[in-house]
């Protein structure tokens, strides 16, 4: 008799920002399919889920990967359920309100690696700091680079497991890097980056590293913050679009700062400062291949006749991917185009 392990993967209600609980289900005979994974329980009073006395969640498997790294084994992702079947209210997969498709997404995840005995960024000594910014950005070399074992691992595996992975690169601050998860559906996308996070998570543990998805993780100095840049189209926007029709979709998020803000991440505050290639958390703006602006235009999409993608620069590499995708969705959706 064949047995399979499952590792059902979901986000806790720790606040203000959620984090990653698997744990292994054994099954026998598994098909490998969705619909064979059946649903699952948990204690949701060790999570911030439920109450003690009633602490029953249940998880509603919703995507599935091989996981090459596990003897017959496979990746769950799943959605958490009241015990009677609604989504909870810390499963913001469940508010996407599009499944066809029309809408999809580019998500440039930025994160750290750092020590656990220093609390620091790879490459940072226990006291002061590396050279200042400038060689660390797809930076190749000892004292440029640190910690390539390791994102190479996490590459290899996720192109093993069959994630839209679309690359990887060191980024601007000594110990930080960046993947990017490409995806039709805001629901796809968002499983994927999820599952990148959990397998880079599981891959730091094994080097007795953590990962730091803090947004400041270096608070108020010269060093880059790290986000999650979205990139976004709809059909509109890939087959009409228009010069004057992006332009529309880019003020429409401009009369909705307050509400894309509250679901950018925790301390985002820090971050957009309006240094280090961003702009202020209390302004907004966009432009044409500005790094510097709200929404970035890419410069491809002005000269291929103002079609294509826009770039949203303010999600924190700490947000949730599920609601960035149901709020961007929403704005587009009101646009006047």
């Amino acid at each position: 008799m064949a047995f399979s392990k499952l590792e059902y993967i979901w986000l806790d209600g720790y606040e203000p920002t959620q984090t990653l609980r698997s744990k292994t289900k054994v099954l026998h005979d598994f098909s490998g399919d969705l619909e064979d994974a059946p649903m699952w329980n948990f204690d949701g009073s060790s999570t911030q889920q439920a109450e003690g006395g009633s602490s029953d969640c249940l998880l509603k498997p919703v995507a599935i990967y091989p996981d090459p790294s596990r003897k017959s084994a496979y990746l769950v992702m799943t959605e958490v359920l009241n015990a009677d079947g609604t989504p909870h209210e810390t499963n913001a997969r469940a508010t996407i309100e599009e499944e066809d498709g029309d809408f999809w997404f580019g998500y440039e995840q930025e994160y750290f690696l750092s020590d656990p005995e220093t609390g620091r960024p790879l490459g940072f000594p226990t006291n002061g700091y590396p050279a200042p910014q400038g060689p660390y950005y797809c930076g190749v070399g000892g004292d440029s680079a640190f910690g390539r074992e390791i994102i190479e691992e996490h590459l290899d595996l996720c192109l093993e497991v069959g994630l839209n992975i679309e690359g990887i690169n060191a980024e601007v601050a000594a110990g930080q890097w960046e993947f990017q998860i490409f995806g039709k559906s805001a629901k796809k996308t968002g499983d994927e980056i999820w599952i990148g996070r959990y397998l880079i998570e599981r891959i730091a543990e094994k080097y007795g590293l953590v990962v730091d998805w803090h947004p400041k993780p270096l608070g108020d100095t010269d060093w880059n913050g790290s986000g999650m840049h979205a990139n976004f189209s709809n059909e509109f926007m890939r087959e009409t679009g228009g010069e004057e029709g992006m332009k529309a979709i880019c003020e429409a998020f401009g009369d909705h700062i307050e509400e894309h803000i509250a679901v950018y991440g925790a301390d985002n505050d820090q971050r957009l400062t309006g240094k280090h290639e961003t702009q202020s958390i209390d302004k907004f703006s966009y432009g044409v291949s500005d790094r510097g602006a709200s929404i970035r235009i890419p410069v491809t999409t002005k000269e291929d006749g103002w079609i294509g993608r826009l770039e949203d620069r303010r999600p924190a590499s700490n947000a949730d991917p599920y609601e960035v995708g149901a709020r961007i969705i929403e704005t587009v959706n009101g646009a006047d185009v």
